[in-house]
């Protein structure tokens, strides 16, 4: 009998996150960071990992990430949960080391063989990024669920965050937004086999070049577009230093397939969240197609782009590196400027 896992859970990928607002909430009062003088990013500013000191040149970067499935295929869940997490890592400009498994499995409904396949995908990912899983824990739950606790190691010099990018910064994107809507046509079960391939290849790809990244001095700020979407992200990032993005909807890479299963509403329920949270942030100028953008902006990614944020000075660099590491998103899509009225303002 052939297995659909995403059959088995009501959301899946980074689409499982909690809802912005509800997480503010939770974290209320919970902001470690500041106070602790080692610890050079805590949770206090959103960002992708928690970032300890260990001597005087090199920090660890650790995080943690795990979600219900996205796609139906066993191994192929555990391949975009574990390049998910690394992600993280990759960043903040660091080199992952090795990685500890989160597993959640329901016996009941879904044999242990099942879940040996997600670990074989996971494995498989983890050897090109070039480390192990040496460890980690399980327990028996109602949905499956799978992910990796991840630590790197990154030089303090190196170290990229989401919350310093400056006035006059170039944005980079290198993936194209629109997973969530192409895993959601899969799981109502209408997505064509060369899209579904076309998803896969872009879920299972990792975001290794971040660590070459993290080397460049004019890379100010940098991220990975996951659950809250272009439009969450890029807030945090904007929120965080301070500053507006002005954004052109045109050069923004989308996933071309994600138009046509717009129109058949496979669209994620986080997406309505999203734009909730951010919505308010947002102008749109004339000429863009704010119904679209409504759909696509606040889509939820799982293992999204790196989002970069760089001086002019150095863009040419930064797109030489990408283009040597096979990525073809390499054009500026926004530029940010000081703090106005509105976060975020999409151009056409």
């Amino acid at each position: 009998m052939e297995i659909k896992l995403t059959q088995y859970t009501k959301g899946g990928g980074c689409g499982c996150k909690l809802a912005p607002i509800a997480l503010s909430e939770i974290l209320a009062s919970h902001q470690v960071g500041k106070e602790v003088s080692q610890l050079l990013v805590g949770n206090d500013s959103r960002d992708d990992a928690a970032v300890y000191q260990i001597d005087e040149k090199n920090a660890i970067i650790s995080t943690t990430d795990f979600f219900m499935p996205i796609v139906d295929d066993a191994f192929s869940f555990g391949e975009i949960a574990a390049a998910n997490a690394i992600s993280d890592v990759y960043a903040m400009g660091g080199k992952p080391i090795f990685a500890l498994a989160v597993l959640g499995w329901p016996l009941a409904t879904l044999p242990a063989s099942v879940a040996a396949q997600v670990m074989e995908g996971a494995r498989k990912t983890c050897a090109k990024a070039g480390i192990v899983i040496a460890g980690g824990h399980s327990i028996e739950s109602q949905d499956p669920i799978f992910g990796l606790v991840v630590n790197g190691i990154v030089a303090v010099e190196n170290l990229k965050r989401n919350d310093t990018a400056k006035e006059g910064d170039i944005l980079i994107l290198t993936k194209p937004i629109g997973v969530g809507i192409l895993a959601t046509a899969q799981k109502k079960e209408f997505i064509s086999e060369q899209d579904l391939t076309k998803l896969l290849n872009q879920l299972t790809t990792i975001n290794k070049v971040g660590e070459q990244l993290g080397k460049i001095e004019g890379v100010h700020a940098m991220t990975d577009v996951t659950g809250f979407g272009l439009l969450g992200h890029l807030h945090e990032m904007m929120e965080g230093s301070a500053l507006q993005a002005c954004i052109s909807y045109e050069k923004i890479p989308i996933l071309e397939e994600a138009r046509t299963y717009i129109a058949q509403k496979a669209i994620p329920d986080a997406t309505s969240r999203n734009w909730n949270a951010y919505s308010k942030e947002v102008k749109f100028e004339t000429g863009v197609n704010v119904m679209e953008a409504f759909q696509l902006l606040p889509d939820p990614q799982t293992n999204g782009g790196l989002l970069i944020a760089v001086a002019p000075d150095a863009v040419q660099e930064v797109q030489s590196i990408l283009k040597e590491a096979g990525i073809e998103f390499v054009e500026p899509i926004g530029y940010c400027t000081k703090d106005q009225d509105k976060r975020i303002v999409i151009q056409k």
